[in-house]
């Protein structure tokens, strides 16, 4: 394996941790409003389910752009000046979304707590949605001329297989929220938390699987046949396990759906970045898009020595954090009365 091999694997990894993890938060934020049903302790056991690791997660984000811009500094540049405004939305959206979460609890006032939620739902609908349409943009191409820049408007990315590529994600990660409910809840939030799933199971399943079947035929290769039978056997083990009530099992199964699906984008991607539909000849590719050799190679070690510890962390955190939240355990709200 090269080492521009090695570093397009770590990014496709970085990614497809950051939509494990992150993928879950956003599901809790998009589906608060419907689970909160209308009393405050109820949203705060939601959103407290991700209270310890929201922000770690977002870390692989962090991580997965800075290997990007080290390895690939060509893919990084023409990914970030082509998306440009969809890319700046969801930084804004992402902000709105952390703001929200940590002065929620700073007031305590039911309007500011009423405002607060509305910016975490958008803060969670808006990535969640952006996602899958920036990703499946590049698997499609993009209009990439000579010089590697992005040319067109806005209007050229509304493609219907980017516009349902976002909707891919955004139900996929709306079913991984509520199955980490379901395991991270007890009593009445966890016995809604189930039947959220339940709704959501059928047409998860009918987008995830056209958007993967599509991506499959018109962009993917004989091995990346495996990814998608893999997402879907994911998308089973979700389905039995709910049925079964073992929230565990179900989380794993979606947690598998959404890596295999990861894995089928950027497998039909590969050796491309960023693929011109202007001219096979403009492609950006793992080799004419990356860093010098001795950059990846201190890269390489740098990644090897501190990824285990960033792991082992992480690992830490959700093992101390594992046990299940009740309305019962939710203390009066502590914030600052609001001004008038």
């Amino acid at each position: 394996m090269s080492l521009q091999q090695f570093w397009f694997v770590l990014v496709a990894v970085l990614f497809t941790g950051y939509f494990i993890l992150e993928g879950f938060d956003f599901g809790v934020g998009m589906l608060m409003p419907i689970l909160g049903k209308g009393s405050d302790v109820r949203r705060r056991v939601v959103l407290n389910t991700i209270g310890p690791v929201w922000d770690g997660n977002e870390v692989w984000l962090i991580t997965a752009g800075g290997a990007m811009f080290a390895a690939f500094p060509e893919w990084y540049a023409s990914l970030f000046s082509g998306f440009y405004l969809a890319l700046l939305l969801l930084l804004v959206a992402l902000i709105l979304r952390i703001c929200a979460i940590e002065w929620r609890a700073k007031i305590n006032s039911p309007k500011w707590r009423a405002w607060c939620d509305i910016g975490i739902g958008i803060g969670s609908w808006i990535p969640a949605l952006a996602w899958g349409w920036v990703f499946a943009n590049l698997v499609r191409g993009v209009p990439l001329n000579e010089k590697h820049q992005v040319v067109g408007s806005v209007w050229d990315l509304l493609s219907p297989y980017a516009l349902l590529g976002g909707a891919t994600t955004a139900i996929l990660f709306a079913l991984h929220g509520a199955i980490f409910l379901a395991l991270k809840t007890g009593g009445e939030v966890r016995d809604d938390a189930r039947a959220c799933v339940r709704i959501l199971f059928v047409p998860t399943v009918v987008i995830v699987g056209g958007f993967g079947l599509w991506t499959q035929l018109a962009y993917g290769s004989g091995w990346t046949w495996a990814a998608l039978g893999a997402a879907v056997l994911g998308l089973v083990v979700a389905g039995g396990a709910t049925a079964a009530a073992r929230d565990g099992w179900a989380f794993l199964g979606t947690t598998l759906t959404i890596a295999a699906a990861t894995i089928l984008l950027v497998g039909s991607l590969y050796p491309n970045v960023m693929p011109s539909t202007i001219d096979p000849a403009f492609d950006l590719n793992i080799d004419n898009a990356s860093s010098s050799r001795y950059t990846l190679q201190v890269m390489s070690w740098a990644a090897i020595l501190c990824t285990p510890v960033v792991l082992i962390y992480q690992g830490w955190t959700y093992w101390v954090f594992r046990k299940r939240l009740t309305v019962e355990q939710i203390p009066e709200p502590t914030g600052l009365p609001l001004s008038k």
